[in-house]
Protein backbone atom coordinates (compact mmCIF):
# COMPACT_ATOMS: atom_id res chain seq x y z
CA UNK A 1 0.00 0.00 0.00
CA UNK A 2 1.50 3.78 -0.62
CA UNK A 3 0.29 6.79 0.77
CA UNK A 4 0.38 9.67 0.37
CA UNK A 5 4.36 10.86 1.13
CA UNK A 6 4.79 13.31 3.38
CA UNK A 7 6.71 16.66 2.51
CA UNK A 8 8.47 16.64 5.82
CA UNK A 9 9.39 14.73 9.26
CA UNK A 10 8.52 18.21 10.96
CA UNK A 11 5.43 17.77 13.31
CA UNK A 12 2.42 18.75 11.17
CA UNK A 13 0.85 21.90 12.41
CA UNK A 14 -2.85 21.28 13.71
CA UNK A 15 -5.81 22.53 11.34
CA UNK A 16 -8.67 24.19 13.52
CA UNK A 17 -12.05 24.64 11.97
CA UNK A 18 -11.75 27.86 10.70
CA UNK A 19 -8.55 26.72 8.65
CA UNK A 20 -10.06 23.72 7.44
CA UNK A 21 -13.31 25.56 5.86
CA UNK A 22 -10.91 28.41 4.12
CA UNK A 23 -8.71 24.91 2.62
CA UNK A 24 -11.87 23.57 1.43
CA UNK A 25 -14.40 26.78 0.28
CA UNK A 26 -13.12 25.93 -3.29
CA UNK A 27 -15.00 23.01 -3.09
CA UNK A 28 -18.01 24.37 -0.52
CA UNK A 29 -19.20 26.95 -2.83
CA UNK A 30 -19.72 24.55 -5.84
CA UNK A 31 -23.64 24.40 -6.76
CA UNK A 32 -22.57 22.19 -9.51
CA UNK A 33 -21.76 18.22 -9.92
CA UNK A 34 -18.08 18.52 -8.78
CA UNK A 35 -14.98 16.20 -7.81
CA UNK A 36 -13.05 17.16 -5.10
CA UNK A 37 -9.25 14.95 -4.01
CA UNK A 38 -8.49 15.41 -0.70
CA UNK A 39 -4.95 14.12 -0.54
CA UNK A 40 -3.21 13.95 2.83
CA UNK A 41 -6.17 12.61 4.77
CA UNK A 42 -6.71 11.76 8.25
CA UNK A 43 -9.63 10.11 9.39
CA UNK A 44 -9.46 12.52 12.71
CA UNK A 45 -9.02 15.91 11.14
CA UNK A 46 -11.50 18.64 10.31
CA UNK A 47 -10.07 19.19 6.79
CA UNK A 48 -11.88 15.50 6.14
CA UNK A 49 -15.30 16.42 7.76
CA UNK A 50 -15.14 20.04 5.87
CA UNK A 51 -14.99 18.42 3.19
CA UNK A 52 -17.75 16.06 4.04
CA UNK A 53 -19.91 18.72 4.93
CA UNK A 54 -19.67 20.41 1.71
CA UNK A 55 -20.99 17.38 -0.09
CA UNK A 56 -23.80 17.68 -2.41
CA UNK A 57 -25.77 15.39 -3.75
CA UNK A 58 -23.65 15.34 -7.31
CA UNK A 59 -20.65 15.74 -5.74
CA UNK A 60 -17.77 13.11 -5.57
CA UNK A 61 -14.99 12.68 -2.90
CA UNK A 62 -11.71 11.08 -3.22
CA UNK A 63 -9.36 10.75 -0.22
CA UNK A 64 -5.86 9.73 -0.13
CA UNK A 65 -4.27 9.04 3.19
CA UNK A 66 -1.87 10.76 4.77
CA UNK A 67 1.35 9.69 7.02
CA UNK A 68 -1.21 9.82 10.01
CA UNK A 69 -4.06 7.51 8.83
CA UNK A 70 -4.32 4.70 6.66
CA UNK A 71 -7.12 3.70 4.05
CA UNK A 72 -8.59 1.64 6.65
CA UNK A 73 -8.87 3.71 9.15
CA UNK A 74 -10.90 6.50 6.41
CA UNK A 75 -12.94 3.58 5.49
CA UNK A 76 -14.31 3.19 9.01
CA UNK A 77 -14.76 6.66 9.80
CA UNK A 78 -16.54 7.67 6.23
CA UNK A 79 -18.87 3.74 6.83
CA UNK A 80 -19.90 5.02 9.82
CA UNK A 81 -21.10 8.54 8.67
CA UNK A 82 -23.69 6.99 6.95
CA UNK A 83 -24.87 5.53 3.49
CA UNK A 84 -25.43 9.02 2.08
CA UNK A 85 -22.26 9.75 2.39
CA UNK A 86 -20.24 6.51 1.96
CA UNK A 87 -21.94 6.41 -1.19
CA UNK A 88 -20.32 10.04 -2.17
CA UNK A 89 -16.49 9.45 -0.73
CA UNK A 90 -14.23 7.24 -2.44
CA UNK A 91 -10.69 5.90 -0.64
CA UNK A 92 -8.16 4.89 -2.84
CA UNK A 93 -4.70 3.64 -1.47
CA UNK A 94 -2.27 5.92 -3.38
CA UNK A 95 -2.50 9.24 -5.24
CA UNK A 96 -2.06 7.46 -8.77
CA UNK A 97 -4.91 5.50 -8.65
CA UNK A 98 -7.19 8.92 -8.33
CA UNK A 99 -8.64 10.73 -11.27
CA UNK A 100 -8.03 14.85 -12.00
CA UNK A 101 -10.77 16.60 -9.98
CA UNK A 102 -11.96 20.14 -10.33
CA UNK A 103 -10.68 20.68 -6.49
CA UNK A 104 -7.47 19.24 -5.30
CA UNK A 105 -7.00 19.68 -1.51
CA UNK A 106 -3.57 19.51 0.55
CA UNK A 107 -4.84 18.09 4.25
CA UNK A 108 -1.88 18.86 5.88
CA UNK A 109 -0.20 22.21 6.21
CA UNK A 110 3.19 22.27 4.22
CA UNK A 111 6.39 22.86 5.92
CA UNK A 112 9.29 21.23 3.79
CA UNK A 113 12.10 22.74 1.89
CA UNK A 114 11.05 24.90 -1.27
CA UNK A 115 12.29 22.21 -3.47
CA UNK A 116 9.94 19.81 -1.78
CA UNK A 117 7.20 21.83 -1.88
CA UNK A 118 7.30 22.49 -5.94
CA UNK A 119 7.92 19.09 -6.65
CA UNK A 120 4.55 18.19 -4.26
CA UNK A 121 2.53 21.09 -6.14
CA UNK A 122 3.50 19.48 -9.79
CA UNK A 123 2.65 16.23 -9.00
CA UNK A 124 -0.87 17.38 -8.21
CA UNK A 125 -0.88 20.01 -11.19
CA UNK A 126 -1.28 16.64 -12.79
CA UNK A 127 -4.62 15.65 -11.20
CA UNK A 128 -6.64 18.78 -11.90
CA UNK A 129 -9.19 19.08 -14.47
CA UNK A 130 -9.14 22.02 -16.99
CA UNK A 131 -9.74 25.55 -14.79
CA UNK A 132 -9.12 22.81 -11.30
CA UNK A 133 -8.09 24.63 -8.45
CA UNK A 134 -5.29 23.69 -5.81
CA UNK A 135 -5.93 24.57 -2.27
CA UNK A 136 -2.97 24.51 0.18
CA UNK A 137 -1.76 25.75 3.26
CA UNK A 138 1.72 26.62 5.09
CA UNK A 139 2.11 27.90 8.35
CA UNK A 140 2.50 31.76 8.53
CA UNK A 141 4.70 32.32 11.19
CA UNK A 142 8.37 33.30 10.71
CA UNK A 143 10.78 30.25 10.79
CA UNK A 144 8.01 27.92 10.90
CA UNK A 145 8.79 25.95 7.42
CA UNK A 146 12.19 25.24 5.51
CA UNK A 147 10.78 27.17 2.42
CA UNK A 148 7.21 26.20 1.92
CA UNK A 149 5.63 29.23 2.66
CA UNK A 150 8.25 31.24 0.68
CA UNK A 151 7.59 29.32 -2.25
CA UNK A 152 3.95 28.96 -2.01
CA UNK A 153 4.06 32.47 -2.24
CA UNK A 154 6.00 32.22 -5.28
CA UNK A 155 3.11 30.20 -6.71
CA UNK A 156 0.86 32.46 -5.91
CA UNK A 157 1.97 35.36 -7.55
CA UNK A 158 2.03 33.23 -10.58
CA UNK A 159 -0.81 31.09 -10.05
CA UNK A 160 -3.00 32.52 -7.08
CA UNK A 161 -6.59 33.02 -7.70
CA UNK A 162 -7.23 34.37 -3.60
CA UNK A 163 -5.31 33.32 -0.28
CA UNK A 164 -6.54 33.37 2.93
CA UNK A 165 -4.44 34.21 6.34
CA UNK A 166 -6.25 32.06 8.89
CA UNK A 167 -4.71 33.86 12.43
CA UNK A 168 -7.41 31.81 14.15
CA UNK A 169 -5.61 28.57 14.47
CA UNK A 170 -2.19 27.73 16.35
CA UNK A 171 -0.53 28.43 14.34
CA UNK A 172 -1.57 30.86 12.04
CA UNK A 173 -1.88 28.66 8.20
CA UNK A 174 -2.02 31.05 5.38
CA UNK A 175 -4.38 29.11 2.60
CA UNK A 176 -3.46 29.52 -1.21
CA UNK A 177 -5.40 28.81 -3.87
CA UNK A 178 -3.68 28.17 -7.23
CA UNK A 179 -4.88 27.66 -11.16
CA UNK A 180 -2.95 26.87 -13.47
CA UNK A 181 -5.09 26.91 -16.76
CA UNK A 182 -8.19 29.16 -17.64
CA UNK A 183 -11.77 28.09 -15.86
CA UNK A 184 -14.51 28.78 -18.20
CA UNK A 185 -16.30 31.87 -17.72
CA UNK A 186 -19.68 30.41 -17.54
CA UNK A 187 -18.46 28.65 -14.40
CA UNK A 188 -18.31 31.54 -12.38
CA UNK A 189 -22.57 31.14 -12.63
CA UNK A 190 -22.91 28.10 -11.14
CA UNK A 191 -21.18 29.43 -7.70
CA UNK A 192 -21.95 30.76 -4.39
CA UNK A 193 -19.76 33.36 -3.02
CA UNK A 194 -16.72 31.96 -1.71
CA UNK A 195 -16.05 32.24 2.20
CA UNK A 196 -13.70 34.40 3.34
CA UNK A 197 -11.61 34.89 6.01
CA UNK A 198 -11.21 38.38 6.50
CA UNK A 199 -15.15 38.65 7.22
CA UNK A 200 -14.76 37.94 11.03
CA UNK A 201 -18.65 36.59 12.37
CA UNK A 202 -19.78 38.50 14.88
CA UNK A 203 -23.37 36.85 14.61
CA UNK A 204 -24.87 35.17 12.22
CA UNK A 205 -25.69 37.98 9.90
CA UNK A 206 -23.01 40.29 11.09
CA UNK A 207 -19.50 40.11 9.95
CA UNK A 208 -16.26 42.94 10.65
CA UNK A 209 -13.86 42.68 7.79
CA UNK A 210 -10.09 41.60 9.38
CA UNK A 211 -9.48 45.31 8.38
CA UNK A 212 -11.54 46.60 11.00
CA UNK A 213 -10.39 44.12 13.67
CA UNK A 214 -7.07 45.83 13.38
CA UNK A 215 -7.94 48.98 13.31
CA UNK A 216 -10.10 48.53 16.56
CA UNK A 217 -7.15 46.60 17.97
CA UNK A 218 -4.68 49.54 17.56
CA UNK A 219 -6.62 52.33 18.68
CA UNK A 220 -7.47 49.99 22.21
CA UNK A 221 -3.32 49.73 22.36
CA UNK A 222 -2.87 52.98 21.77
CA UNK A 223 -5.34 53.41 25.07
CA UNK A 224 -3.60 51.19 26.57
CA UNK A 225 -0.03 52.81 26.45
CA UNK A 226 -1.74 56.02 26.78
CA UNK A 227 -3.27 55.33 30.16
CA UNK A 228 0.42 53.37 31.20
CA UNK A 229 2.64 56.74 30.31
CA UNK A 230 0.20 59.05 31.91
CA UNK A 231 -2.38 57.20 34.20
CA UNK A 232 -3.61 60.49 36.12
CA UNK A 233 -5.27 61.50 32.45
CA UNK A 234 -8.21 60.59 30.72
CA UNK A 235 -6.39 61.21 27.37
CA UNK A 236 -6.33 57.48 27.18
CA UNK A 237 -10.18 57.38 26.16
CA UNK A 238 -9.93 59.20 23.02
CA UNK A 239 -8.55 56.20 21.41
CA UNK A 240 -10.54 53.58 23.73
CA UNK A 241 -14.02 55.11 22.72
CA UNK A 242 -13.09 56.08 19.34
CA UNK A 243 -12.44 51.30 18.73
CA UNK A 244 -16.27 50.83 18.33
CA UNK A 245 -16.64 53.14 15.93
CA UNK A 246 -13.50 52.10 14.00
CA UNK A 247 -14.78 48.62 14.06
CA UNK A 248 -18.19 49.32 12.90
CA UNK A 249 -17.43 51.24 9.85
CA UNK A 250 -15.68 47.84 8.44
CA UNK A 251 -18.85 46.07 9.34
CA UNK A 252 -19.71 43.51 6.66
CA UNK A 253 -23.26 42.50 7.33
CA UNK A 254 -25.08 39.05 5.44
CA UNK A 255 -27.03 39.59 2.43
CA UNK A 256 -29.53 37.67 0.26
CA UNK A 257 -28.29 37.74 -2.95
CA UNK A 258 -30.69 37.88 -5.49
CA UNK A 259 -31.09 34.72 -7.49
CA UNK A 260 -32.24 36.09 -11.00
CA UNK A 261 -29.59 35.67 -13.49
CA UNK A 262 -30.83 38.73 -15.35
CA UNK A 263 -30.25 40.84 -12.67
CA UNK A 264 -27.13 43.15 -11.71
CA UNK A 265 -26.99 43.86 -8.26
CA UNK A 266 -24.92 47.00 -6.76
CA UNK A 267 -21.41 46.24 -5.78
CA UNK A 268 -21.70 48.81 -2.30
CA UNK A 269 -24.10 50.64 -0.13
CA UNK A 270 -24.61 54.33 -0.89
CA UNK A 271 -26.66 56.80 -2.70
CA UNK A 272 -26.58 56.63 -6.69
CA UNK A 273 -24.73 59.83 -7.96
CA UNK A 274 -25.16 59.44 -11.82
CA UNK A 275 -26.59 56.74 -14.67
CA UNK A 276 -25.39 57.80 -18.16
CA UNK A 277 -23.97 56.04 -20.86
CA UNK A 278 -19.89 56.79 -21.57
CA UNK A 279 -17.55 55.57 -23.64
CA UNK A 280 -13.88 54.81 -22.31
CA UNK A 281 -11.70 53.09 -24.42
CA UNK A 282 -9.71 50.82 -21.71
CA UNK A 283 -12.65 48.90 -21.16
CA UNK A 284 -13.09 48.19 -25.49
CA UNK A 285 -15.14 49.61 -28.30
CA UNK A 286 -18.66 50.67 -27.43
CA UNK A 287 -20.61 52.09 -25.06
CA UNK A 288 -20.93 51.46 -21.06
CA UNK A 289 -24.08 52.43 -19.16
CA UNK A 290 -21.92 53.33 -15.95
CA UNK A 291 -23.93 53.24 -12.45
CA UNK A 292 -21.67 55.62 -9.79
CA UNK A 293 -22.52 54.84 -5.66
CA UNK A 294 -21.55 57.36 -3.74
CA UNK A 295 -20.54 56.01 -0.08
CA UNK A 296 -20.68 58.14 3.00
CA UNK A 297 -18.33 57.40 5.91
CA UNK A 298 -22.01 55.42 7.48
CA UNK A 299 -22.47 53.38 4.42
CA UNK A 300 -21.16 49.53 4.63
CA UNK A 301 -17.97 49.70 2.61
CA UNK A 302 -17.32 46.12 1.58
CA UNK A 303 -17.25 45.60 -2.10
CA UNK A 304 -19.62 42.80 -4.30
CA UNK A 305 -19.01 41.91 -7.24
CA UNK A 306 -22.52 43.06 -9.14
CA UNK A 307 -21.92 39.97 -11.87
CA UNK A 308 -20.58 36.82 -11.94
CA UNK A 309 -17.22 36.24 -14.02
CA UNK A 310 -13.70 36.20 -14.46
CA UNK A 311 -11.51 38.81 -13.00
CA UNK A 312 -9.71 39.32 -16.25
CA UNK A 313 -7.64 42.50 -15.25
CA UNK A 314 -7.20 44.93 -12.50
CA UNK A 315 -5.13 47.98 -12.93
CA UNK A 316 -4.81 51.00 -10.50
CA UNK A 317 -4.95 54.93 -12.20
CA UNK A 318 -3.16 57.31 -10.06
CA UNK A 319 -5.30 60.80 -9.37
CA UNK A 320 -6.48 63.15 -6.46
CA UNK A 321 -8.44 62.90 -3.24
CA UNK A 322 -11.45 65.45 -4.25
CA UNK A 323 -14.68 64.82 -2.68
CA UNK A 324 -16.19 61.62 -3.81
CA UNK A 325 -19.10 63.00 -4.36
CA UNK A 326 -18.06 65.84 -6.64
CA UNK A 327 -17.60 65.86 -10.25
CA UNK A 328 -13.65 66.07 -9.42
CA UNK A 329 -13.70 62.61 -7.90
CA UNK A 330 -13.91 61.48 -11.57
CA UNK A 331 -9.88 61.91 -11.87
CA UNK A 332 -9.05 60.67 -8.11
CA UNK A 333 -6.72 57.25 -7.50
CA UNK A 334 -9.18 54.45 -8.60
CA UNK A 335 -8.58 50.51 -8.91
CA UNK A 336 -10.27 48.74 -11.67
CA UNK A 337 -11.32 45.40 -11.72
CA UNK A 338 -12.12 44.17 -15.13
CA UNK A 339 -14.71 40.72 -15.40
CA UNK A 340 -15.01 38.89 -18.25
CA UNK A 341 -18.94 37.56 -18.56
CA UNK A 342 -21.67 35.52 -20.28
CA UNK A 343 -22.53 39.08 -21.18
CA UNK A 344 -19.56 40.72 -22.15
CA UNK A 345 -17.20 43.32 -20.04
CA UNK A 346 -18.15 44.31 -16.85
CA UNK A 347 -15.91 46.76 -14.79
CA UNK A 348 -16.63 47.72 -10.81
CA UNK A 349 -13.90 51.12 -10.02
CA UNK A 350 -13.36 51.60 -6.66
CA UNK A 351 -12.51 55.29 -6.54
CA UNK A 352 -10.68 56.69 -3.02
CA UNK A 353 -12.63 60.34 -1.27
CA UNK A 354 -11.34 63.20 0.39
CA UNK A 355 -10.65 60.96 3.06
CA UNK A 356 -10.76 57.50 1.40
CA UNK A 357 -7.07 56.94 0.86
CA UNK A 358 -6.87 52.70 0.40
CA UNK A 359 -8.36 50.64 -1.96
CA UNK A 360 -8.48 46.98 -0.67
CA UNK A 361 -8.92 44.07 -3.54
CA UNK A 362 -8.59 40.79 -2.72
CA UNK A 363 -9.19 38.97 -6.19
CA UNK A 364 -6.02 38.07 -8.28
CA UNK A 365 -6.57 38.17 -12.23
CA UNK A 366 -7.93 34.92 -13.00
CA UNK A 367 -9.97 34.56 -9.90
CA UNK A 368 -13.78 33.68 -10.53
CA UNK A 369 -16.64 35.90 -8.40
CA UNK A 370 -19.60 34.87 -7.91
CA UNK A 371 -22.51 37.36 -8.00
CA UNK A 372 -22.29 39.33 -4.82
CA UNK A 373 -19.08 37.98 -4.03
CA UNK A 374 -16.96 40.08 -1.54
CA UNK A 375 -13.89 41.16 -3.33
CA UNK A 376 -12.65 44.12 -1.36
CA UNK A 377 -13.52 47.29 0.52
CA UNK A 378 -12.53 51.32 0.51
CA UNK A 379 -11.39 52.45 4.06
CA UNK A 380 -13.68 55.56 4.96
CA UNK A 381 -15.99 57.83 2.17
CA UNK A 382 -15.91 57.11 -1.58
CA UNK A 383 -17.31 55.79 -4.52
CA UNK A 384 -18.21 52.41 -6.34
CA UNK A 385 -18.84 52.91 -10.37
CA UNK A 386 -20.31 49.65 -12.41
CA UNK A 387 -19.97 49.51 -16.06
CA UNK A 388 -22.14 47.16 -17.55
CA UNK A 389 -22.55 46.84 -22.04
CA UNK A 390 -24.98 50.06 -22.81
CA UNK A 391 -26.53 47.60 -25.60
CA UNK A 392 -27.21 44.79 -23.47
CA UNK A 393 -28.58 46.35 -20.00
CA UNK A 394 -30.90 48.37 -18.71
CA UNK A 395 -30.32 50.53 -15.50
CA UNK A 396 -33.16 50.00 -12.71
CA UNK A 397 -32.32 52.82 -10.73
CA UNK A 398 -32.01 56.84 -10.43
CA UNK A 399 -29.87 59.38 -9.34
CA UNK A 400 -30.06 59.86 -5.66
CA UNK A 401 -31.70 56.74 -4.45
CA UNK A 402 -30.46 54.13 -1.97
CA UNK A 403 -28.79 51.21 -2.94
CA UNK A 404 -27.47 47.88 -1.00
CA UNK A 405 -24.13 46.11 -2.00
CA UNK A 406 -25.47 42.40 -2.79
CA UNK A 407 -28.72 43.02 -2.68
CA UNK A 408 -30.55 45.83 -4.66
CA UNK A 409 -31.14 45.18 -8.24
CA UNK A 410 -29.56 48.18 -9.92
CA UNK A 411 -29.94 47.00 -13.85
CA UNK A 412 -31.34 44.18 -15.78
CA UNK A 413 -29.98 42.28 -18.54
CA UNK A 414 -31.42 42.66 -21.90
Amino acid sequence: MTQFPAVSATPVPAVGARAARALTAEFARQNAATTALLVGADHVSTVVAAAVEALLPGDTLVLVAGEHSSADLLRGHITGLGSWVADRVKIVESLDEAQPADVVIVGEPQTGTAEDTRGLIDKLAKHLTDGGVLSIAAPAGPGRTQGAAAELFRQGSLFGVGSDLVIRNQPPLRVHRLRFTAADVATATTLAPAFRTSSVPLTRTMHIDSNGVAAAGIALGLAALARRARPKSKLWLIPALAAAPVAAFFRDPERDVPGDPTAVIAAADGKVLSVERIRDDRFGPGEFLRIAVFLSVFDVHVNRSPVAGRVADYFVEEGGYANAATAAAEHNVAAYTVLDTERGTVVVAQRTGLIARRIVQRAPVGTLLAKGERFGLIRFGSRTDVYLPADRAEALVGVDERVIGGATVIARWR
